[in-house]
């Protein structure tokens, strides 16, 4: 398979079928995707399928993904991508997990490593580390558009996208990920209560990268999730917010293939 080539299939899991895309060949990758599917269409995967096969599964009420009642939250999800690697048989996974997909990566690596050989959390959800009062990510929900992208982007206009020149297939899947995105984030907001006291169980080497201008979830949230991690180490990507994937590229690969391979 040519390293631009997407080859898109259906999986059955537990009687749920997830989307999933591949890309590229040799060791295996499995990237999941932020709440927005922003990675779908970056250049930096098809930088990846150059060294990897680039995995990555819509979650469930996601992209064309199926959404049954039974799945609650980035818990429920975790335990669907473990049976996914099962299913697809890989060994010495890489996972890279981007924001909401972050957080998911970060469950999935506390219930199981054994098919993990790194882990990789770009601006991660998905723990509380203040007290109760403390405002730990920001409330995207009822703050204003203009304010939220401010603090998502370091360049705001790097985020806006023209629905306008969306397909009808295209702007469902929008409503889609937002209304997922929603469904299993709401309440508790952002994050899993019990997943704070669970890291220390994830016994792969990991890296998290962060946005130095990150408004959503600051550095020094980053910093606080990774300490929650053994041996894990933390880096910064000058100049960019939420996806510093998307805003500084080079950066972003120059950091993730020091880790990766």
């Amino acid at each position: 398979m040519s390293t631009n080539e997407r080859k898109k299939t259906s999986v059955k899991l537990g009687g749920v079928t997830l989307e999933v895309e591949r890309r590229g060949s040799g060791r295996p990758l499995l990237l999941l995707l932020g709440e927005e599917h922003l990675e779908l269409d970056a250049p930096f995967v098809d930088e990846l399928a150059k060294s990897f096969e680039v995995i990555i599964p819509s979650a469930p009420g996601f992209g064309h993904s199926e959404r049954p009642d039974w799945i609650t939250g980035p818990d429920d999800i975790a335990y669907m991508y473990l049976d996914l690697i099962d299913t697809l048989s890989l060994k010495d996974v890489t996972v890279v997990g981007f924001s909401l997909g972050g957080w998911i990566a970060a469950e999935l690596a506390t219930k199981n490593n054994g098919a993990i050989s790194k882990l990789v959390l770009v601006d991660a959800y998905g723990v509380k580390i203040g007290g109760p009062t403390d405002r730990d990510i920001m409330d995207i929900w009822t703050s204003n558009p203009t304010k939220v992208a401010a603090a998502k982007w370091a360049d705001p206009a790097k985020g806006e996208r023209d629905f306008t020149k969306m397909s009808d297939d295209e702007l469902t899947i929008v409503a889609r990920n937002i209304e997922s995105f929603a469904r299993f984030c709401w309440e508790p907001y952002m994050h899993n209560p019990k997943l704070k006291q669970r890291l220390h169980l994830i016994k792969v080497p990991t890296l998290l990268i962060w946005g130095e201008k990150d408004g959503i979830v600051e550095t020094r949230y980053g910093e606080a999730y990774g300490k929650l991690i053994p041996g894990s180490r933390f880096a910064v990507v000058p100049g960019a917010g939420h996806y510093p994937h998307l805003e500084a590229p080079q950066a972003f690969m120059t950091t993730l293939r020091g880790f990766i391979g």
